[in-house]
């Protein structure tokens, strides 16, 4: 039996509870976005029509310098996401480590202190996560900047160019999505420091706010009725 397993298992039953209700609320979440993606209008899916525009009228114009300037401030936007989270991985890092000289604190008892290491060590792993899927996002976005300096003069034959080059801009912006996503989802997670309970309050109310801004926002629909979105 592993070390982490066995921190887990030292874990009381209530905060087992909180934290497999997070886990459902975080995966389940997004295998239900996912799916409802393809039968529902949501921003996901609404934005990558708007990308096949984008790219058709590209494939129309000579000049295409405004083009890779759009791309490359997507791309700024992420590097700040995978820096900041470098950051705070090093810091949740140092916390850890402290956590051995608040011993003689007396509102930290020593299985409070060995709690807390469980749900530092889970918030490092939450953003490790958030950090692969930020620079994966990065190495896409890079892609379809190559892509777009590659694509077929104006007025030559471009075939699927433009949903091939949409589709790898989409596929940097989802996996950005996920990154963003999980930093909701961390917020949530260092109300578990508080209380358990507030813990599975937090939680539900991020799926919530992301099911709302994803399905039902008002952005959404002004996109839509911008391009006249119409799924099938």
């Amino acid at each position: 039996m592993t070390i982490e397993r066995e921190m887990l298992l030292s874990l009381p039953i209530s905060e087992v509870s909180a934290l497999i209700w997070f886990v459902v609320c975080w995966v389940g979440y997004t295998y239900y976005s996912e799916r409802k993606a393809k039968k529902k209008q949501c921003l996901h899916n609404t934005l990558h029509h708007h990308r096949e525009i984008w790219m058709t009228n590209m494939l129309a114009r000579d000049n295409r310098v405004a083009d890779a300037a759009l791309l490359a401030n997507l791309e700024r936007s992420v590097s700040f996401f995978a820096s900041t989270t470098m950051i705070i991985i090093a810091g949740t890092l140092t916390l850890l480590g402290s956590l051995d000289h608040l011993e003689n604190l007396p509102l930290l008892s020593p299985e409070l202190q060995r709690l807390w290491g469980v749900k530092l060590l889970l918030l490092i792993a939450i953003f490790v996560y958030a950090f692969f899927k930020f620079t994966w996002s990065l190495r896409q976005y890079g892609f379809a900047c190559v892509m777009i300096g590659s694509a077929p003069a104006k007025g030559a034959s471009g075939e699927s160019f433009d949903n091939d080059a949409a589709e790898v801009i989409s596929r940097a912006a989802n996996a950005y999505n996920l990154g963003l996503r999980s930093y909701y989802f961390a917020l949530a997670f260092i109300v578990w420091f508080v209380s358990w309970w507030a813990f599975i309050g937090a939680a539900t109310l991020v799926v919530l706010v992301l099911y709302r801004r994803e399905f039902k926002s008002k952005v959404l629909k002004a996109l839509i009725r911008s391009a006249e979105v119409k799924i099938s």
